[in-house]
């Protein structure tokens, strides 16, 4: 009888060791997954009002949601007194392993979490990057896909793309068009501007606001300089710029300018 009373205090003595921490333990495990469900909501949420890239969100959802939850189950078996330092410093040696491993990879996928998460551009931009220059055709996890105006592909690592400069032709609606005509020493200055001046009014591409603008830019070798500028739509920037060429070359003829090449006088003294 003795002996079953000294089990029977021992176990009561467990009990109300390990039960206090297990009940403590299953209270903070309830109450955690409720805080992490509410974060996930308010998280999802945030990515909702950002317009965040529909196929990063699910990823990103699962990984925060798989984070917290491991560092919840491991604050509920360290409850239990279950020690953990060994367990954290094996998968920490093992992540950074991985990590070693994969750091190419690695930072080729945080580069387009990073370009899916603030978008310096979106699929149909036209932009120059890394020596390239194309639509953007695709954006993927580690990888972004260009369209040349020759019609190559090119694929680009997110990770340089997402840390080196690069230009969006595609970011604002409109775009200015300079061009440098040239007339001949000689020619009246005054014509050709009024010329350059009718031409880009006749067009209906070019805007009104901001004017254009038209000054003597440079008096070169051979030529002197008519600078020129105007703004446009983005889309249109390519047509008027080609057209505005091809329409000066045609008009200059019709009003008696010259349009110089390079040359050379050359004198012979007869000795």
């Amino acid at each position: 009888m003795e002996k079953a009373q000294e089990i029977l205090q021992w176990l009561s003595g467990l009990a109300m060791e390990y039960g206090l921490k297990l009940i403590g333990a299953v209270v903070v495990l309830i109450v955690g997954l409720w805080v992490i469900k509410a974060i996930m909501k308010g998280i999802r949420k945030t990515m909702d009002k950002k317009d965040m890239d529909e196929s990063l969100k699910p990823f990103l959802l699962s990984m925060i949601s798989m984070l917290l939850k491991i560092m919840l189950v491991i604050s509920v078996l360290t409850m239990l007194g279950i020690q953990m330092t060994s367990f954290i410093a094996i998968l920490g040696a093992a992540g950074l392993a991985v990590g070693m491993a994969l750091s190419g990879t690695l930072q080729n996928f945080a580069g387009g979490v990073m370009i899916l998460i603030f978008k310096p551009f979106k699929v149909g931009d036209f932009i120059e990057a890394q020596g390239y220059m194309g639509v953007v055709k695709e954006i993927q996890i580690f990888i972004t896909i260009l369209t040349t105006p020759d019609n190559k592909t090119v694929v680009i690592p997110n990770g340089g793309l997402s840390t080196g400069s690069l230009i969006n032709y595609s970011a604002e609606p409109t775009r200015r068009v300079d061009w440098s005509f040239g007339i001949a020493y000689g020619d009246d200055f005054d014509k050709a501007k009024e010329v350059i001046l009718n031409m880009l009014q006749t067009d209906e591409r070019i805007l009104a606001d901001p004017e254009p603008f038209i000054a003597l830019g440079e008096m070169a070798d051979s030529s002197v300089n008519i600078t020129t500028r105007a703004w446009v739509k983005g889309e249109d920037y390519w047509g008027v710029f080609f057209d505005m060429n091809e329409k000066y070359y045609k008009e200059a003829d019709k009003h008696g300018l010259s349009i110089p090449f390079p040359q050379v006088d050359v004198h012979l003294d007869k000795v």
